[in-house]
């Protein structure tokens, strides 16, 4: 399989480990992007998001709420050292950041090793320089401001590649029909 973006077939990526890492979260400043950011990454084939900067109970209720909702195995929560965290997470996996400075995509996309947990780490306020030191790849989606969600949804899109929506994301209450139309949605309580 071809993915549509790009001659490269998609790799099935079903046991590497992805999470996106938001850096720098300001409570009042950020408060809907970063919930944008956590609800892409949920819909885009992420396993899990971590807020960092200001802790902000909010983000978490939201992402489990609609996880709860919505069906899927999403786990999110807080890291008030992302900085050290990535520091022990690059001995045993692989980090991609998200910048307007890194390596086109479509280029980057290809050679990220899918042997090992991924985190894509999408920044917020000034990010540190060691991140770019750190991370395998700084990758940048366009050189012009941006998006944030914009940024992670294609990034996502072009390395998970198409998602089976119906098998992913079981369980929940709320179940959208797909109609070219209409408003549908099936609860589990009808």
């Amino acid at each position: 399989m071809r993915h549509p973006l790009s001659s490269e077939p998609v790799t099935d990526r079903s046991s590497t480990r992805l999470s996106v890492l938001r850096l720098g979260h300001r409570r009042e400043r950020d408060k809907r992007i970063t919930s944008h950011l956590g609800l892409t990454a949920r819909a885009f084939g992420a396993d899990e998001v971590i807020l960092s900067g200001e802790e902000d109970p909010s983000a978490l209720e939201t992402w489990n709420s609609v996880t709860e909702r919505f069906g899927g195995n999403f786990e999110c929560r807080y890291e008030a050292k992302p900085m050290g965290w990535l520091r022990r997470f690059s001995k045993s996996g692989t980090i991609i950041h998200l910048t307007m400075y890194g390596e086109p995509w479509r280029e980057a996309v290809q050679n990220i090793s899918r042997d090992a947990p991924i985190v894509v780490v999408v920044g917020g306020t000034k990010v540190p320089g060691e991140l770019f030191k750190i991370a395998d790849h700084n990758v940048s989606i366009g050189n012009q401001p941006h998006s944030e969600v914009a940024a992670l949804a294609v990034f996502l899109e072009s390395w998970v590649g198409t998602l089976d929506e119906l098998t992913r994301f079981v369980g929940g209450e709320i179940e959208v029909i797909p109609s070219e139309r209409a408003k549908r949605v099936r609860n589990s309580t009808d």
